[in-house]
């Protein structure tokens, strides 16, 4: 058990329920009018339910998963009373999850990886700088050694977050002059950090969503000049999504994921908005692993993920 279930667990499944409330109710609102009037579950209830999921940003290949494996069970037991509906969802929507086999801790930081590698992409606004800052909080309250690269060097703005949140967090920061080679930043930093004994380095790059060569380009530039000192390195590639854009958060995926290596995701800003169930649908589609979720401001809301409780906290009716 991480210390962050063991210190947080009641006061963080009570944050994700909070956090979540908007897309609960927005949610079960619509299951209302998808059932209103109906006693049993027949092809126009199922049909309004495959609405109710497409609406909630679950996406449209999740959804139609669903939706057949409620067809299969209808069929099975004759006959299938709308009161039950939500349990079974709730279910085949755990049932799709658990197939997933992606796991659902936080990065854990092996002893013979260090520095340990993590290096975050996503497009701006979504979150990015603001991510790395919480989960550098996070590991320093592990008692590692974190030091931050600010490889977005396009943006005056983003290199300024970043130093805030360095100084917030009270964390060391590798920096270069506005427009400088992001590559360069990133050598600088794991140079620095394997000289330092660092245990975490977090490398902020460009949010630029340009055509998908020249984020390719850039990011395999990054990876290449960091392995001229840690040659596995980066040891994980994070993108960051704004669960607050829905399906516009499906599209930034396919576009990095076919730009990179991407190998976790963490989804933020959920606190805000009635669209959680693009959790559901991009944890189905994309089989990377959601390794945290934003679900409030403050530094221990950046939660690792579990699909249980998300679930849980995704059918509670307030």
């Amino acid at each position: 058990m991480s210390w962050f279930k063991k210190i947080f667990g009641k006061e963080k499944k009570e944050t994700l329920d909070k956090g979540l409330e908007k897309s609960s109710r927005s949610f079960f609102d619509k299951i209302g009018r998808a059932i209103a009037g109906k006693s049993k579950v027949d092809d126009e209830v199922l049909d309004n339910l495959e609405e109710v999921l497409i609406s909630s940003d679950v996406g449209i290949e999740t959804t139609l998963k669903i939706i057949k494996k409620i067809e299969e069970r209808v069929a099975r037991d004759k006959f299938m009373n709308t009161s039950e509906l939500d349990q079974i969802l709730k279910e085949e929507i755990m049932n799709l999850l658990a197939e997933n086999k992606s796991s659902d801790s936080e990065f854990e930081i092996p002893q013979d990886k260090k520095p340990y590698v993590i290096m975050v992409v996503g497009v701006n606004g979504v979150g990015k700088t603001t991510t790395i800052g919480k989960l550098a909080y996070q590991f320093k309250q592990q008692g590692k050694k974190v030091i931050l690269g600010a490889s977005d060097t396009f943006r005056a703005a983003a290199v300024d977050q970043l130093v805030i949140w360095s100084e917030r967090v009270g964390v060391p920061i590798i920096k270069q002059s506005m427009g400088s080679d992001p590559a360069s930043v990133a050598f600088d930093t794991v140079q620095s950090a394997q000289a330092q004994g660092a245990d975490v380095v977090l490398i902020d790059t460009a949010g630029r969503l340009h055509n998908k060569v020249n984020l390719m380009n850039e990011l395999s530039k990054i990876k290449r000049v960091m392995q001229k000192v840690i040659p596995d390195a980066p040891h994980e590639i994070l993108l960051v999504l704004d669960g607050s854009t829905g399906q516009n958060a499906f599209e930034q995926a396919k576009q990095f994921t076919t730009a990179t290596d991407v190998s976790a995701l963490a989804v933020t800003k959920l606190d805000g908005t009635a669209k959680g169930g693009v959790v559901i649908g991009i944890s189905d589609q994309f089989k990377i692993p959601v390794k945290y979720i934003g679900v409030g401001e403050k530094m221990v809301d950046l939660q690792p993920f579990n699909k249980y409780e998300f679930v849980d906290s995704f059918f509670k009716k307030n």
